[in-house]
């Protein structure tokens, strides 16, 4: 598929689409489409691209951000 990226504009051969909440989105690359989709943590700002915690509707990249916002509830691992 050749196509614009929607992040970086640059129009790629090897551009791939990617639908996520009912839109079609185009992008040349993986990290594009990371920054266009990917969550932020609630508390320091990076893009959650694993798992990561949910919590009281807030997305954390780990339990240590979510506990420095006051959730206490979330572990990364058994202790």
């Amino acid at each position: 598929m050749t196509g614009s990226c929607e992040v970086c504009g640059n129009e790629y051969d090897k551009a791939f689409e990617v639908t996520a909440g009912g839109k079609r989105h185009v992008f040349d690359s993986f990290e594009c489409a990371i920054q266009a989709l990917a969550p932020r943590c609630a508390h320091c700002g990076c893009r959650v691209i694993g798992h990561g915690v949910e919590a009281q509707g807030k997305q954390f990249c780990c339990a240590h951000c979510a506990h420095a916002t006051g959730v206490h509830a979330l572990q990364d691992r058994a202790q």
